[in-house]
């Protein structure tokens, strides 16, 4: 690999840690669970997103958000995550942190791309675990969420 080095991660996990904090962003801004978000935005969308990352970054997240809301017409939902949360809310960012590190380890343990193992983490059971803020599993440890993924279920 020939992916240059961002502080201490490789550039590919930055653009994938962007991708999934922007699908966490359009999922609070529009009130959809985050695999709507996905499903709305599709395979096409969401790898144009990634290798475009660096690119949509130094751009508004406001902007580019607007912008993939417009054009995958994703309409207003009523899950609100964040208004249901009786705790110390996490940010787009922090939820972005635990969506990286999930999908890279799917990518690793199952050999597939990036982009499907997004779309297998935000499909899974796991990604409505990660939404509820109430409960403790999104800020777990990263290994015990990939663990979860791995063998469908929660020990």
């Amino acid at each position: 690999m020939d992916h240059k080095m961002t502080g201490r991660e490789d550039s590919r996990a930055n653009d994938l840690f962007y991708t999934c904090s922007l699908i966490d962003y359009i999922a609070r801004k529009t009130k959809n669970r985050r695999v709507d978000v996905v499903n709305a935005l599709g395979k096409d969308r969401i790898g144009k997103i990634y290798e475009l990352a660096d690119v949509y970054h130094s751009d508004n997240i406001d902007t580019v958000s607007g912008d993939f809301i417009e054009a995958a017409q994703i309409v207003t939902g009523d899950f609100d995550n964040v208004a249901a949360a009786k705790y110390a809310i996490p940010s787009h960012w922090d939820i972005g942190k635990v969506y990286k590190r999930l999908i890279l380890g799917i990518a690793r343990e199952k050999e597939i791309g990036v982009v499907d193992a997004l779309l297998e983490a935000y499909r899974s059971f796991v990604s409505e675990k990660i939404d509820d803020y109430n409960s403790s599993f999104y800020y777990d440890a990263p290994q015990n969420i990939l663990n979860a993924f791995m063998d469908g279920r929660i020990e």
